[in-house]
């Protein structure tokens, strides 16, 4: 089967000659093979393999050597479901009625097969049936090849050739159709009026063709006599190629990549992604690619891939572009220099177990994809884009899993602002909890003190926050910031009287800075500035706290007569005891006094000396001021109803159906603190409704405490502050401060559950992908409308977001609403929409519009966004074989491109 291979790579070079010169119109007809009845057939390749030799055997008996009368010198294994019948005065075997001969791991079936053992040949073929139709056609499959159907052949057991008619095949994501295949014993094979096209219909409609006369494949070359091209049923003789020589080899080959031409509106006529392939080894690959602009600008790309089968696979890219806006000398006219940088690498679990290593790396100049209009692509994910990130991770495991190391060094980059957040590196270890008091000998169950456990972990981390521009100065890199934390967890869990658990738990974290800051106020003619000085050298923090508190569940249920059968309320309450010394204390050295200039301490509103910590902004943070010395509490609730099905009629069937899931409130209480001793007390839930078809979240917080109104004196702007005071005390149980919900709905579940089992199959053959087919997966499982299913006949769904804060007199709402889905107006057609409003705005969101076409072995699809700062519209004709994905045609029409 490898010369298929060949076959196809020949078809495919056809095919882009004369796709490049391809015209609107042609004149001619289109050949058509037929079999031996005048029927049309099926074509597709030789079924026979050149060391084939059958052998007699109508009961799977063993004919001995130099029997009878040029009989057969080797075993067949054959058999027929219809009948078989010996032909002992002509020395032939006929099997009638789907009849199978089996050899080594050949295999061959077909409605009748004859063995001459006079001429040394045999015969195979399907059968005409009582409707007239030409019915079970040989089937020729070997243990490492696809299944092959034929319409007839003919093999010689002598001379190793063999003929097949009608031959019809797959390879490489195309079909290849051929009258009459020969193949003789130096493994030549020679094509009669054969077809190569991109649909693997018999009689193609829509699709891409060529049509050959001649064609000799050997194990090193392809020689052709004369091809052209059909489309829709069209041939163009007039481009024909006359005759054609290809090398054939089984290794990469470099070669020269052809651009595309066009006009943007901005910067001229180009020619895009010209360049030149290079095959470097079986598992290295490199192209580089260009794009000119007539008014100047100009782009690069580098792209390497690699892979290692069973071992990991990745691939990086350099991008660099020169862009020129406008016209010289005009206010609109701007140059500009950007970068872009890619690197994915995933490494295989098996290849080296125990360590782990990947990469995930997006970085460059954030201009980058609104200059080029993302690399000429127009992908409107990458021009509206807001952020870049990269992640480079190493992990490890040590000790029979128990220890854990991984590192990584990573990228945040917000395109709008030109911020960046560097981590070089970070680092982290842990060991898993372990039971210090308990003994591997031990009969019995634990005794208290064996269940206490204790754990232990460090981290590590370098982090520099500057702007994209002076992200490398030396000013910069001395703003870096660094630390290590230990962490020590002891714990205990043990259940008391039956109905309740207790857990206690002990926590102690340490911090080891190289850095810390010092703050004072410095009289300037412009009144009083904070002045933030960074003083360099070693420094400890450290805190630690205690925890011990009880949990249960409480279980409630009402039972009705009815369609209603009960309802069920699970609550879980728990209440637990805290503790956490002031480390705003002077005896440990984190904080100190805020000072003027001439050493006087500067006061708060409240009239009480500033404080503040010498590891302010640091990178885990800083030990807590004040004790705490408190009750925690929270209560959380979940209630469902229990249904009768309407589809059972035993009576005995139900269904239960979720009203309120995760219903919880959490608070505290701080017995030590001179002020606002309760904690905010916050909430949050769930639930769905309609049959689950509606979910819906919530979370939101209650402020205990009244506030009022002052003014700083010399100024008449209004401030508000918290009063040591409860709102009830004003009318009032609590102030809802903060508050969120969020909804998704669906009129047609189907069609999300369809989309999660088509992308989970794809996931499972990820090993298997490229690159390009592996992103392109990861993006269609982010964006909804990225994947057309026609099996669904609609879909209709929303969102909806919703976000209300008023910490005092002033309140703020955001609201967007956002609708998408899509609906087939016939089988083959279909059409996407996408759309939304923002309520706060006062404005229609990004819409977009999709129309989808269905042309078998093609794919059509036309993208329209009507209004807008991206208003586009795009088409786009391409095969569905992914092999063929480049051969293609777009037509787009874009904000960018103003023509």
């Amino acid at each position: 089967m490898s010369n298929l291979k060949s076959v196809s790579i020949f078809f495919k070079v056809i095919l882009f000659l004369a796709g490049t010169a391809m015209p609107l119109w042609a004149f001619g007809q289109q050949f058509i093979v037929q079999d031996s009845l005048g029927r049309p057939i099926n074509l597709t390749q030789d079924s026979l393999r050149q060391d084939s030799i059958i052998r007699d055997s109508t009961r799977q008996d063993t004919a001995k050597k130099g029997n009878d009368a040029g009989g057969l010198t080797s075993i067949v294994l054959s058999n027929a479901e219809d009948s078989t019948r010996t032909d002992r005065k002509n020395n032939q075997l006929h099997l009638y009625g789907n009849a199978k001969i089996k050899y080594e791991d050949m295999e061959l079936t077909a409605d009748y097969i004859r063995i001459d053992n006079t001429t040394r040949t045999m015969f195979a073929s399907g059968m005409v049936d009582h409707n007239g139709k030409y019915k079970g056609r040989p089937i020729f499959k070997t243990a490492t090849d696809p299944p092959v159907t034929v319409d007839s052949l003919i093999f010689n057991f002598d001379s190793k050739k063999g003929k097949t008619y009608g031959v019809f095949t797959e390879m490489d994501g195309a079909s290849i159709q051929a009258k009459e295949i020969k193949k003789n014993e130096y493994n030549e094979q020679f094509i009669r009026h054969g077809f190569y096209s991109t649909c693997n219909l018999p009689f193609p409609h829509t699709h891409f063709g060529i049509q050959m006369s001649r064609v000799i494949l050997t194990e090193n070359q392809v020689v052709s006599k004369s091809a052209y091209m059909v489309v829709e049923q069209v041939p163009l003789r007039f481009i024909m190629i006359p005759f054609g020589f290809f090398p054939k080899t089984n290794k990469r080959q470099s070669g020269i990549l052809f651009p595309t031409f066009g006009e943007d509106f901005s910067r001229g006529f180009f020619m895009r992604d010209g360049g030149y392939y290079i095959g470097i080894n079986d598992y290295w690959d490199a192209e580089l690619r260009g794009n000119l602009y007539s008014k100047g600008s100009w782009e690069a790309n580098a792209r390497v891939r690699y892979k290692k089968n069973y071992k990991y696979d990745g691939g990086f890219s350099l991008r660099y572009a020169y862009t020129k806006n406008g016209e010289e000398n005009t206010p609109g006219f701007s140059r500009a220099k950007d970068f872009n940088i890619t690197w994915n690498h995933s490494q295989r679990q098996e290849a080296n177990p125990g360590t782990t290593f990947s990469a995930s790396v997006n970085a460059g100049t954030g201009s980058y994809f609104s200059n080029t209009a993302a690399g000429g692509s127009y992908d409107y994910n990458q021009l509206t884009r807001n952020n870049m990130s990269s992640s480079i991770a190493y992990g490890k495991t040590f000790a029979d899993g128990k220890v854990n190391f991984t590192s990584s060094l990573s990228h945040r980059q917000d395109i709008s602002t030109g911020a960046v957040n560097l981590e070089l590196p970070t680092f982290n270890l842990n060991v898993a909890t372990f039971n210090p008091f308990d003994s591997k000998n031990r009969v019995g169950e634990q005794k208290w003190y064996q269940r206490i456990t204790m754990g232990y972990s460090v981290q590590g981390k370098n982090s520099i926050n500057a702007g994209d521009s002076v992200l490398f100065t030396k000013e910069t890199l001395k703003k870096m910031q660094n630390g290590i934390q230990h962490n020590i967890p002891i714990s205990m869990s043990l259940n008391v009287a039956k109905y309740f658990q207790f857990n206690t738990s002990v926590n102690y974290t340490e911090r080891w800075y190289f850095q810390s800051i010092r703050k004072f106020y410095d009289n300037t003619p412009a009144g009083y500035e904070e002045v933030i000085d960074t003083v360099q050298g070693f420094n400890r923090a450290y805190d630690y706290s205690f925890s011990s508190g009880f949990s249960t569940k409480i279980y409630g249920q009402k039972n009705f007569k009815g369609k209603l059968a009960a309802i069920r309320h699970v609550i879980t309450p728990s209440v637990n005891f805290n503790y956490r010394p002031d480390f705003s204390e002077s005896k440990y050295g984190f904080y100190r006094e805020q000072l003027y200039a001439d050493g006087t301490p500067a006061l708060d509103n409240q009239g009480r000396i500033q404080k503040y910590s010498i590891f302010q902004n640091a990178i885990y943070g800083t030990p807590g001021s004040g004790r705490s010395m408190g009750i925690g509490f929270s209560i959380d609730n979940n209630l469902e109803a229990k249904v009768r099905s309407e589809d059972d009629t035993t009576g005995t069937g139900f269904k239960k159906v979720p009203i309120l899931q995760g219903l919880t409130f959490s608070g505290n209480y701080n017995f030590v603190a001179d002020s606002f001793n309760l904690s905010n007390i916050s909430f949050s839930g769930r639930t769905a409704l309609f049959d689950q078809k509606l979910g819906l979240n919530f979370n939101g917080s209650f402020d205990p405490y009244r506030y009022e109104t002052y003014t700083t004196p010399g100024s008449s702007a209004v401030s508000y502050r918290r009063i040591n005071e409860y709102a009830i005390k004003g009318g009032q149980l609590a102030r809802l401060t903060q508050f969120g919900l969020s909804m998704d709905f669906s009129f047609n579940p189907a069609a999300a559950k369809s989309r999660n089992n088509n992308l989970n199959e794809m996931d499972k053959n990820k090993a298997n992908m490229t690159p390009e087919q592996q992103q392109e997966l990861a993006r269609i499982s982010s964006d909804p409308n990225a994947f057309v299913d026609f099996n669904i006949p609609w879909n209709i769904a929303a969102s909806f977001s919703f976000q209300y804060s008023k910490p005092f007199a002033e309140s703020r709402i955001t609201s967007t609403i956002n609708l998408h889905g899509d609906f087939s107006v016939t089988p083959k057609w279909k059409i996407q929409y996408n759309t939304g409003y923002d309520f706060q705005m006062k404005k229609i969101a990004l819409t977009q519009f999709n129309i989808y076409r269905d042309l078998h072995c093609w794919d059509m699809s036309f993208g329209w966004v009507p209004f807008g700062t991206y208003r586009s519209y795009t088409f786009n004709i391409r095969v569905k074989a992914s092999i063929l994905q480049d051969l293609k045609l777009t037509k787009r029409n874009d904000y960018y491109n103003s023509f």
